[in-house]
């Protein structure tokens, strides 16, 4: 049997690899250097382009973000203006009444006080509404925020028609600023049947290095 076909998988491209690295031993310090330098230069290298591939994805959070919402049917703050309204002409239906609950909630890095002044209204398809909500800045800094909201049951967001959102735009409130934020909004009378509530969440995140013109809406 011929022995050269005993050889290990590979051995064709081990040997010449360690016989450069026999090579190396025998150079001394010298090699050794020059294999320290093309390493940590390898190194650089390769953290460069990590940070590089961070700083991209952090710019593709965005759109990943807006892919998603059309996937699960959040309600995306960039995509507010797309389905807004399903059907503006619609007539009222008076005998039904669809039961919306308002919800919040506050990043903890937020010094903000957020809540709806009505916690849960019943409505009527086709009818436009306005809820006010009620923000605080207990800091006497002024404060960037942003609303993030969401519709649950998802079924039921393209039926949930904003014609006036403080979540369209940011919100900036002066130190110990007090303000009613105004919501407007109609529920499309296309509503499938089986839906008879729905919860409308907002989540407010503090912006940073956002501008700080304060919001000139005053408490009511």
């Amino acid at each position: 049997m011929d022995s050269g076909r005993l050889r290990p998988a590979g051995s064709d491209h081990l040997i010449p690899l360690l016989a450069e690295h026999l090579q190396g031993v025998g150079r001394g310090g010298k090699m050794n250097s020059e294999v320290r330098v093309r390493n940590k230069r390898r190194t650089i290298w390769l953290l460069s382009l990590l940070v590089l591939g961070m700083f991209g994805f952090g710019f593709a959070l965005v759109p990943l973000y807006d892919v998603l919402c059309q996937i699960t049917g959040i309600q995306s703050v960039s995509l507010r203006s797309a389905g807004e309204i399903a059907n503006p002409a619609s007539e009222q239906e008076d005998s039904r009444l669809i039961t919306i609950k308002f919800d919040t909630s506050v990043h903890p890095n937020l010094p903000w006080d957020f809540s709806p002044v009505e916690r849960t209204l019943q409505v009527h398809p086709g009818k436009l509404y306005q809820v006010d909500f009620a923000a605080r800045n207990r800091s006497s800094e002024p404060v960037t925020g942003q609303a993030i909201p969401s519709v649950a049951p998802w079924q039921a967001t393209a039926f949930l028609n904003k014609l006036e959102c403080f979540c369209f735009n940011q919100q900036t409130l002066a130190g110990r600023q007090s303000v009613d934020m105004p919501l407007r909004f109609m529920i499309s009378p296309e509503l499938p049947q089986e839906i008879r509530s729905l919860t409308l969440s907002y989540s407010l995140m503090k912006l940073e290095n956002a501008p700080t013109e304060p919001n000139k809406r005053e408490k009511g």
